[in-house]
């Protein structure tokens, strides 16, 4: 069954197999074609600090999109890792939600060839990504730096262009509990991924979220993928690092919630490619006018991708990451102009031009970390979309 959400006095808009925005979840999901009106502006634009201005556009396009027919407008898109960075943010001209195990039912049985990998590199390699943790866990010892996300994108060359369509249906069928995107970001560039993590879904005055934090690669074995599991829920390390993270989360929902459930411990959960360390956030909203972009903008960025505090986590990560991460840890979604909506952490993902592809994966760093165990962890995240591409772990490492 359809819901639209966008549509004229001459009734609901008809929406393309092949869509400009996809965002899907089990809660619901949407595709949208076309762009009736973007937003650009950063959440929070240097040197002001402030937000007023980002929300005020935001109003703007939903009283904008409203004027011209559009009876409940939706605004989709990507938030940056840094908010004083441009947001990519759009109301589509056409939109409609659907329903998502229809289309991974038509999607399963589809194949088509992959073009030959040319080139993969990532920056930085080996040796850099594992002096960066030492130096982050030197920082542990000297400041009050109690964890920081460190990342390295792999560029892949293809010897020819690829179909996104193709790269997204992958994902799709491959990781099908997941939230899958689709996003247009600049120029041709289309950001595509399935991420594990939701960031906020707010429907009315409820709030949901689910962060995620200490993570453990997926076994082909049985037993040991048990064994494996069973060590990620019992690990110090592990536990340390996801605590940081729901500390931070509680203290920054709290003043919007009348009342706000946070289970005492993490329990697990698993994509095809990882295990990771996860705690369902429930919470009652005080005023339920607050809009799920705002409360994801103020959840933004969490110690899950930046580390703790934030201030000096962002310090350290300007300091070793030799790459702008751009949309990479940022937030994709969508908001509707009751406020209601779902946002997701950009993580297991990848920009897409032509023949050319960037992914991105990021490892939490605190005192007990193990270079070589970060190193391959990041490697293992590649695999969501490694797979998807049809190009062996290996390769990447």
């Amino acid at each position: 069954m359809l819901f639209p959400t966008q549509d004229t006095e001459s009734g609901r808009l008809p929406i393309p197999d092949s869509a400009d925005f996809l965002f899907t979840s089990s809660y619901r999901s949407l595709r949208g074609k076309g762009v009736f009106t973007e937003i650009n502006q950063p959440v929070i634009p240097e040197p002001s600090g402030g937000s007023q201005l980002f929300y005020e556009l935001v109003q703007e396009a939903f009283v904008k999109a409203k004027g011209a027919g559009i009876r409940n407008p939706v605004i989709v898109g990507a938030v940056p890792f840094d908010l004083s960075q441009q947001s990519r943010l759009f109301v589509p001209a056409k939109c409609e939600f659907f329903d998502r195990s229809e289309m991974i039912t038509t999607l399963k049985g589809r194949s088509a060839s992959v073009p030959r990998v040319e080139k993969i590199q990532s920056i930085p390699g080996e040796w850099r990504f594992k002096q960066s943790v030492e130096q982050a866990i030197a920082n542990f010892q000297h400041s009050d730096l109690r964890k920081a996300v460190l990342s390295r994108v792999l560029n892949v060359e293809l010897s020819e262009k690829i179909s996104v369509d193709e790269i997204l249906s992958r994902l799709i069928v491959q990781n099908p509990s997941g939230y899958h995107f689709r996003i247009p970001i600049e120029g041709d560039q289309e950001l595509i991924g399935s991420s594990p993590e939701l960031l906020v879904r707010k429907v009315g005055s409820e709030l949901i979220s689910n962060p995620l934090a200490g993570s453990a690669k997926r076994q082909n074995d049985l037993e040991k993928d048990k064994a494996v599991s069973e060590s990620l829920l019992t690990s110090a390390k592990d536990s340390y690092e996801h605590k940081l993270v729901i500390d931070e989360i509680r203290q920054v929902l709290t003043p919007f919630c009348s009342s706000l459930d946070i289970p005492a411990a993490p329990e697990l959960i698993s994509t095809p490619a990882m295990w990771h360390l996860s705690t369902l956030i429930h919470g009652q909203l005080k005023k339920p006018e607050i809009s799920a972009l705002e409360l994801a903008c103020q959840l933004h960025p969490t110690p899950a991708v930046c580390g703790f505090p934030t201030k000096d986590a962002r310090n350290l990560i300007r300091l070793v990451e030799s790459f702008e991460r751009g949309v990479f840890t940022g937030m994709v979604g969508w908001c509707d102009a009751e406020g209601n909506g779902e946002w997701v952490v950009t993580i297991r993902c990848g920009t897409v031009n032509g023949n050319h592809i960037q992914l991105f994966a990021g490892a939490g760093i605190v005192e007990d970390s193990c270079p070589e165990s970060e190193w391959q962890e990041t490697g293992a995240k590649l695999g969501t979309m490694l797979n998807a591409l049809g190009i062996k772990q290996q390769e990447a490492l």
